[in-house]
């Protein structure tokens, strides 16, 4: 989602299949990971869950471009909800109403914007 600006009605849902991880066999990823465990913090906090918090929120930022536009942000991956790191995500993310219920998103996606 690198370099989209799609401002207004024209984009207006964003489905993230996954939390944004780096393959844990990219090999910055690694050397980042071991330097921050010879430093003796915590690599899966420090560096993995920054880096996809950081690429979430980019994301996120593709479809809210400025104080007119307005949308709905889907994220499947369950790993949201079920693991402990899911409220890092979740606490990184801008006010919002939050649903779990599909038919409340349709519905705002149904009123129309006050363009």
């Amino acid at each position: 989602w690198e370099g989209v600006d799609v401002r207004g009605d024209t984009l207006s849902l964003v489905i993230i299949d996954k939390l944004p991880f780096t393959s844990p066999d990219d090999p910055l990823l690694k050397a980042r990971m071991e330097d921050c465990r010879l430093r003796g913090g915590e690599p899966f906090v420090e560096v993995q869950l920054a880096d996809a918090v950081i690429t979430l929120k980019q994301g996120v930022g593709r479809l809210i471009r400025d104080a007119d536009d307005r949308g709905v942000l889907v994220i499947c991956d369950n790993r949201l909800v079920m693991r402990p790191y899911g409220a890092t995500f979740l606490a990184s993310l801008p006010p919002a109403p939050r649903t779990r219920d599909i038919a409340r998103a349709v519905r705002f996606l149904a009123i129309p914007s006050a363009e």
